[in-house]
């Protein structure tokens, strides 16, 4: 499943072309790898992303082409989170 996709699915990201804006500017890696919008994710890939002031490192726990609200947190784990203190913020 393409990573635009995935994350829309998760509802981690509100909208797909959204997450294909913040995938272009090499926001995302997957496995440690720049993620691009056509990026193929499996279970046990690991992704990092920066959703606003909060970092996260999650690992794709199922691939599923269609999911309901209440199970989209089903379909990860987060392994680390951490904010982004206010200095770290205007540099990226």
């Amino acid at each position: 499943m393409r990573i635009d996709k995935y994350l829309k699915l998760t509802r981690l990201i509100k909208r797909r072309s959204v997450a294909k804006e913040l995938l272009d500017r090499d926001l995302f890696l997957i496995n440690g790898k720049i993620a691009k919008p056509s990026s193929e994710i499996n279970v046990g890939d690991k992704i990092n992303l920066v959703l606003g002031r909060i970092k996260l490192e999650i690992e794709v726990t199922k691939v599923v082409d269609f999911c309901k609200k209440e199970d989209a947190s089903s379909l990860y784990k987060i392994i680390k989170e951490e904010r982004i203190n206010e200095d770290e913020f205007r540099q990226e």
